[in-house]
């Protein structure tokens, strides 16, 4: 192909941010590699937003049909208590060294189709084992499931959010309580990139052989959570790029390829909102698929 002078500058800046096995630049690498710097710039305007915790709903306490705010047909509308969805909540769980505000604009596209329970949660940037952070996770679902009425939620990992949820439901018995996680670019058996990360231990523990990444591959025959990976051609955090699948005999699992953006852009883009939508309604259909079976392709 022929590249054209106003992309030109972009050429170093892709050649060290992607693979070496996506050497052959094409205009869709440059697209992606535009497309992530764009997406970082404007997250970079949104993480402080995403710092403090996500202010929780007061709970609204339960009244018998006596109660006269019920039956008074001019009570308030909002003092009687909201049935409980027929949805499950949907956990929401940032990457490394983020926050909640990655998920601004999934969020909106779950709340606009249906999703009337829709949960941020925030780890510490200082988080250094994956396994305490599934911990403190499960405590999280519990008190989810206690004020909501839910016996099960739904969670969406981001890279390594997505990987404490796994180890979460996989590792803690937390089938119990999650019933889809869905995953995007989530490191599941490990990668290889940016070595100098070595000295973060939570990066170590992302890491193929890690002691995690072994738990992770032990037999599971029990797990009842449904798993759905999404992972991207031109990922340049993946290395390699199939560790963003899930490969385990024992889970009942789904691997989605998304080509045509990055890293960056999974939790972000439109058309994989639309996959992930599809994901956790596979539940209430009866499917058991996935966007399509071909996988997404974002132009």
């Amino acid at each position: 192909m022929t590249v054209t002078r106003a992309l030109l500058p972009l050429l170093p800046l892709c050649q060290r941010l992607l693979p070496g096995r996506l050497a052959g630049l094409s205009l869709t690498l440059l697209k992606a590699t535009a497309l992530e710097i764009a997406i970082l710039a404007g997250h970079l305007l949104l993480y402080p937003s995403g710092i403090t915790p996500e202010r929780r709903p007061v709970p609204i306490a339960p009244r018998t049909p006596e109660d006269p705010q019920i039956t008074d047909p001019d009570a308030p509308a909002d003092a009687a208590r909201l049935p409980t969805p027929a949805r499950p909540p949907v956990v929401l769980l940032h990457g490394f060294i983020d926050n909640r505000s990655v998920f601004v604009l999934l969020r909106r596209s779950l709340a606009q189709h249906g999703r009337q329970q829709i949960e941020s949660l925030n780890y510490s940037p200082l988080t250094c084992d994956i396994r305490t952070a599934a911990e403190l996770l499960g405590r999280h679902i519990e008190e989810i499931c206690e004020r909501t009425g839910h016996q099960e939620v739904d969670i969406v990992g981001h890279s390594l959010g997505g990987l404490i949820a796994r180890y979460y439901a996989q590792c803690l018995g937390g089938d119990a309580r999650v019933r889809t996680l869905v995953t995007l670019g989530t490191p599941h058996s490990g990668t290889r990139v940016v070595p100098l990360m070595n000295a973060h231990p939570i990066v170590r523990q992302m890491r193929p052989g890690s002691t995690v990444i072994e738990e992770l591959g032990r037999p599971a025959p029990h797990c009842r959570t449904r798993f759905v990976s999404f992972w991207s051609d031109l990922d340049q955090l993946m290395d390699p790029l199939e560790t963003a699948c899930i490969e385990h005999p024992d889970l009942l699992a789904q691997n989605v390829r998304v080509s045509g953006i990055g890293h960056l852009a999974l939790p972000v883009h439109p058309a994989v909102a639309v996959g992930i939508r599809q994901a956790l309604d596979a539940e209430e259909t009866g499917a058991r698929t996935a966007a399509r079976a071909d996988g997404l392709t974002v132009a």
